[in-house]
């Protein structure tokens, strides 16, 4: 059988020199995009605590110290605590600085569930210093997050990253990445006899998978939530967002190569992050006191 050979430019638009636009970049622009329309939308009808005029600085701060710096240090705690030995001499001020090995995110490496973390803190704190409702700020960025990912992930498949396992399924992808291979290092014909020989296999496009599943699904599901009178409830749609997302990266990560460390033979890192989740889920649940139907009354 044929399989698919990933062969896609990772580079949308070349600047000159090192410069250049490339489609992850854009994932996440449009994911950003779409956060501060649907904010904005929602402040405007008095229902995000927000003033509209100030949504677009808030979705730029909370990109930068929640997902950004949150996602990368994430990863680095979660899946790559060797960088933090990494002790680069870089001189600032005449200082060297420690760890700036973990801090080279042009290196790679970002982490969803580190991500969550620093947004959390972020709107921790931007609550309190701007006297907003922490749950009110929290539940209307749990309803848009999911829009964000389903391009996030969709770039993953662009740049050839996260495959998932091997499989024989006809709508397998053959990821030349697998041994290093980035578009214009090869050819298909060579693939092909690699693929012959038995060096490169057959994987899910996991990242598919997760773009439909962890992002349109959720999205979906959360907008429907969102117009129930459950879900307008304080925490309802933060708690819902933390329980759609742990059990759809759970079952995604069946199909997605697992790192390195495996706990009993098939619990992934992702899964064991996303359990954790789950227990904050039905936290939220209890000290919200969301198991219990509203009444009328209250």
């Amino acid at each position: 059988m044929n399989y698919y050979i990933h062969n896609i430019n990772p580079i949308l638009l070349q600047l000159g020199g090192p410069l250049a636009v490339r489609w992850y970049g854009l994932s996440y622009l449009l994911g950003f995009v779409a956060c501060i329309l649907m904010l904005r939308h929602w402040s405007k009808k008095g229902e995000f605590d927000v003033p509209e005029k100030e949504v677009s600085n808030f979705v730029v701060l909370l990109a930068f110290f929640g997902v950004f710096l949150g996602g990368r240090l994430g990863y680095v705690l979660f899946y790559s605590p060797s960088l933090l030995l990494d002790f680069s001499p870089v001189e600032i001020l005449g200082f060297q600085v420690p760890m700036w090995g973990a801090l080279k995110v042009y290196e790679g490496g970002m982490a969803s569930h580190g991500g969550f973390i620093g947004v959390i803190l972020f709107i921790l704190w931007y609550a309190r210093k701007h006297n907003h409702s922490f749950w009110n700020l929290v539940d209307h960025m749990a309803a848009t997050t999911s829009l964000g990912f389903a391009f996030g992930r969709l770039a993953n498949f662009v740049n050839g990253e996260l495959w998932g396992r091997a499989s024989e399924v006809k709508w397998a992808v053959i990821f030349p990445q697998e041994l290093g291979l980035h578009y214009g290092q090869y050819d298909l014909p060579g693939i092909g006899k690699l693929v012959e020989a038995g060096k490169l296999v057959p994987r899910h496009p996991s990242q598919l998978y997760q773009a439909f599943t962890e992002g349109f699904l959720v999205f979906g599901l959360m907008m429907l939530l969102r117009n129930t009178s459950w879900g307008k409830r304080s925490g309802a749609l933060s708690a819902s967002y933390l329980l759609l997302y742990a059990l759809a990266r759970i079952s995604m990560e069946f199909f997605r190569e697992p790192d390195s460390t495996v706990y009993f033979g098939w619990l992934t890192k992702g899964q064991l992050y996303s359990a954790l989740m789950i227990l904050g889920a039905l936290m939220i649940l209890w000290k919200k006191d969301l198991f219990r139907p509203q009444t009328a009354s209250s």
